[in-house]
């Protein structure tokens, strides 16, 4: 009985998915993890960022969610690695006390990059709660979402606010 989870095989083992046969195409990916501010942190917003010792919030969390999305298939076992040829990360206000931090990935290759642009969104949040922590412990990274992914067998769309 073959599995339904590509990364099980026949046997009910895990495994790498050959992609060796596959063809290159154009992939893309685009997630979101949104954040809970308190007003402890809302209060130091100044010029759409926050300033701290450690430097600008946005910035740092920007590239750090950039070399999280290089450094997914370091960090998730079964995961290719793969050639990103763009990795872009937005922060956005959604309302007075959340962010969104949206990562989008894109490739020409074998496989998609939806762990990339997950790996990305996740460590850029990480990041921001890492910086701001000092201000308060009540920040919550409250969602984690694909909310785009084309190329491949299918394409996939959710609104951001799902």
């Amino acid at each position: 009985m073959k599995s339904k989870l590509s990364h099980i095989d026949q046997k009910g083992e895990v495994h790498m998915v050959d992609v060796g046969m596959k063809e290159s195409t154009q992939r893309s990916a685009t997630a979101c993890s949104t954040i809970y501010l308190p007003e402890a942190v809302v209060n130091e917003f100044k010029d759409n960022d926050i300033h701290t010792k450690k430097g600008s919030v946005f910035q740092t969390a920007k590239l750090a969610g950039i070399m999280g999305a290089k450094q997914t298939s370091n960090l998730i076992p079964l995961c290719h690695p793969l050639p990103i040829s763009k990795c872009d990360i937005q922060i956005e206000k959604r309302d007075n006390n959340h962010l969104d931090i949206i990562c989008t990935v894109n490739v020409t290759g074998k496989t998609g990059v939806e762990m990339e642009a997950l790996t990305g969104a996740s460590i850029a949040a990480l990041t921001f709660y890492d910086m701001c922590k000092a201000l308060s412990h009540d920040i919550k990274i409250i969602n984690t979402r694909l909310i785009k992914k084309t190329g491949g067998k299918s394409d996939f769309e959710r609104d951001r606010n799902q």
